[in-house]
């Protein structure tokens, strides 16, 4: 590793604990040493596995900056993984949150919606489709003293596509969130379906539950497929969910991408307007920005494909760190 950046150059684990996994890797608490700043750290074994795939994600994400978006920071190495240094948002998923209360009520909801539609906007604006957004892929921050009103923050850009790449065709994201036309056609609009998925994040804000899963056979994947298609879902009458919100929820749930509510109009609905922040006050200090270049970050990546202690970087051995990974 001549002349790459290494992880225990500039960082100390905080401790082995794992705050969060992915496809391929696990997520860990690092302080950064002439900052002091705490971060999370994503753990990719070296290997076969660190492909264009991987090279996409990082270089996709490095150039989002906004309030509603984690940083990057930076990669690194170790002799067994690639690491990607982002913002550390310490409260947790919102997948958490709606776990503990149930349900949201509609202000509640409506406060982290409005952030989540401002990230994606942002995304959006720079060419980048997310493709798994969900309540698991958005973090919330309560600023530098954890005291503050929790911030949500989009995160994980495994699946996100740039208008660089090629159409989506692919399908990815998460069974429950997945729009009807990423299971139906071989090519699809990934902005639009991105839309569909904010929508079903709504929904379980509100409802507590998926929409399109059967409630009397929820794990039954086939009657899921067959519902999200037909655009099949009720909203529990005893919820109190107001009119504005459900036609919200309606023009956003449309199986016709091209008819779906754009975000642009999401903005614009009245639900939407509703005790929306005047412009930054929910927003908060960006993460700093990278230094990396693009051509360095790409070395990077290059170098973390090939392992150095031989076999193929299998998924499995993410969860195996120990202390001579990191000296």
């Amino acid at each position: 590793m001549a002349n790459l950046p290494k992880f225990n150059e500039s960082y100390d684990l905080v401790s082995s604990k794992v705050i969060g996994s992915g496809n391929f890797g696990v997520a860990k608490l690092a302080k950064h040493r002439a900052t002091g700043a705490v971060v999370a750290v994503k753990f990719l074994p070296r290997g076969d596995k660190i492909d264009h795939n991987v090279a996409r994600e990082i270089l996709n994400h490095r150039q989002l900056r906004h309030p509603h978006i984690i940083g990057f920071r930076e990669v690194l190495l170790t002799e067994s993984h690639l690491c990607i240094v982002m913002e550390y948002a310490s409260g947790g998923e919102l997948f958490d949150r709606i776990v503990d209360s149930g349900s949201f009520k509609e202000a509640e909801a409506r406060y982290f919606f409005q952030q989540l539609i401002s990230g994606v906007e942002y995304c959006h604006s720079r060419g980048v489709c997310h493709r798994d957004l969900k309540l698991e892929n958005a973090l919330l921050d309560r600023g530098a003293d954890g005291n503050g009103a929790p911030r949500l923050k989009i995160c994980d850009f495994g699946y996100s596509k740039s208008s660089s790449d090629s159409d989506p065709k692919t399908t990815v994201g998460t069974p429950a969130y997945i729009a009807p036309e990423v299971l139906q056609t071989k090519k699809y609009d990934g902005y639009r379906a991105d839309v569909w998925c904010c929508g079903v994040t709504l929904f379980v804000m509100l409802v507590g539950a998926y929409p399109f899963e059967d409630p009397d056979d929820p794990k039954n994947f086939k009657k899921s497929i067959m519902r999200i298609c037909s655009v099949k879902y009720s909203i529990p009458s005893n919820l109190g969910i107001t009119a504005e919100c459900q036609s919200l929820l309606t023009s956003i749930f449309v199986a016709n991408p091209e008819q779906r509510i754009t975000i642009a109009q999401i903005k614009a609905h009245p639900w939407f307007q509703t005790n929306l922040p005047s412009m930054g006050a929910a927003d908060g200090a960006l993460a700093p920005e990278s230094t990396q270049t693009i051509e360095q970050i790409q070395q990077i990546v290059e170098a973390a494909a090939v392992n150095p202690n031989g076999g193929d970087g299998a998924a499995g051995d993410d969860m195996m760190l120990d202390d001579d990974d990191f000296n």
